[in-house]
């Protein structure tokens, strides 16, 4: 997979996809260019809470495997109710292989991955 090109992503920044942790940025071009798809069908904003992390971001230290986000293919959206449903349905049309819903208590958020070949979906 090819490095973002920040700049051809409408409505999307890079600022918006840093790693909290470190402020590095290794997202991929071709999960940005899906997220760009997603949102112009959605056709309203998409608050990014997580884009790429770092491997010694908290999140992923934790993990045995490294994810997703620091693959740069995954990202999370602050996303309830009719909104997190109506992304969902597009993202299962436009074919995001990783769907993870929160949708419980406060920091409810969709997030969504192209990190493998077959499909995955998961609550938390």
């Amino acid at each position: 997979m090819t490095p973002a090109r920040w700049g051809e992503y409408p409505n999307f920044t890079k600022a918006e996809f840093d790693c909290k942790h470190t402020g590095e940025n290794q997202m991929k071009h071709e999960f940005m260019l899906k997220l760009v798809t997603l949102r112009l069908r959605y056709g309203k904003p998409l608050r990014v809470t997580s884009g790429y992390r770092d491997v010694t971001h908290p999140a992923e230290a934790r993990k045995s495997i490294s994810g997703a986000h620091s693959h740069g293919v995954a990202a999370d959206f602050a996303l309830q109710g009719a909104d997190a449903y109506r992304v969902l349905e597009l993202a299962f049309a436009l074919g995001f292989t990783g769907i993870g819903i929160q949708q419980k208590g406060d920091g409810r958020f969709i997030h969504l991955d192209i990190h493998t070949d077959f499909p995955r979906i998961w609550s938390y």
